[in-house]
């Protein structure tokens, strides 16, 4: 098996490599997200970002745009979708929302996202593969650039984490105090929302939804069963979703199965042992 994970590197090295990459980045992201009870924000800024591609691709259809249109429109969309799921994760993230609860909020941004992508390219049969695509996809078809995209914000993060981690804690965990130490959690909030908003962004335009949602909760839901300290929890999410991704990737290879959904069965396998773990030690 792991002769002919590595028999298949030549070829899928790149969507390997961005794969993990991804897997470490989003995991970061996701212990703030799952401590801050904010869980399915991850899936409502996904959406949001498929609707910005949709919205970019009937314009440059009714446009005539060769910048939202064609061969060398990647670049453009991807740009598009980010926007959108910036706007969308500094919606969701405002406590109360639009007058209402930050679940309803988050809910409202999944599902008029969710609906509004299929109605804008519902006469575009292109436009619609488009969107499964978005929604379904895996790593294959990641590129170079994409390695060393997210190579970089993977550094970028880690670095923030490792200067303001305490910080960050104390706003994930008790707001309040962390107000009362002068630490502005609305700023924070608002510079966090920008930050997963284009991460997720980035993350849709090359893996899909299911992949990057599933590495930005699961690892951080399985390294909170796990972990006694929360300080641990930024370096035990990555490290469980980069083994689960390592894994997930060497099974689907083997099985030839897509690799992000079965590093996704993996990770939710993960979720599982660490709940009965935690349950047997409770005990």
């Amino acid at each position: 098996m792991i002769g002919e994970f590595a028999a298949s590197w030549p070829l899928f090295h790149h969507a390997y490599l961005a794969g993990w990459l991804i897997a470490v980045l989003l995991a970061l992201l996701g212990v703030l997200v799952v401590a801050r009870n904010q869980i399915f924000i991850g899936a409502a800024v996904a959406q949001a970002s498929t609707l910005g591609i949709a919205v970019g691709m009937w314009a440059g259809a009714v446009l005539g745009s060769e910048v939202l249109r064609g061969d060398h429109a990647h670049g453009a969309l991807s740009l598009v979708g980010v926007l959108f799921a910036i706007a969308a994760a500094l919606f969701t993230a405002r406590d109360g929302g639009a007058g209402g609860t930050r679940e309803a909020a988050t809910g409202w941004v999944f599902l008029a996202s969710a609906s509004l992508a299929i109605i804008v390219l519902a006469h575009s049969p292109h436009g619609l593969e488009e969107i499964h695509h978005l929604l379904s996809s895996s790593i294959i078809g990641a590129t170079p650039a994409d390695v060393w995209t997210f190579a970089a914000l993977a550094a970028v993060s880690l670095a923030v984490v490792a200067a303001t981690r305490d910080r960050l804690l104390l706003l994930a965990f008790d707001p309040a105090m962390a107000a009362a130490v002068g630490m502005r959690p609305a700023w924070w909030g608002a510079a966090l929302a920008v930050w997963l908003g284009l991460v997720m962004g980035l993350a849709m335009r090359a893996t899909g939804l299911l992949y990057a949602f599933g590495n930005l909760v699961l690892p951080a839901i399985a390294a909170a069963s796990l972990c006694r300290e929360s300080r641990s929890l930024f370096w035990a999410a990555p490290a469980i979703a980069l083994v689960c991704a390592v894994v997930g990737f060497i099974l689907a290879n083997h099985y030839d199965d897509p690799p992000g959904q079965m590093a996704v069965v993996v990770q939710a396998a993960a979720v599982a042992a660490a709940w009965a773990w935690r349950r047997a030690v409770v005990r």
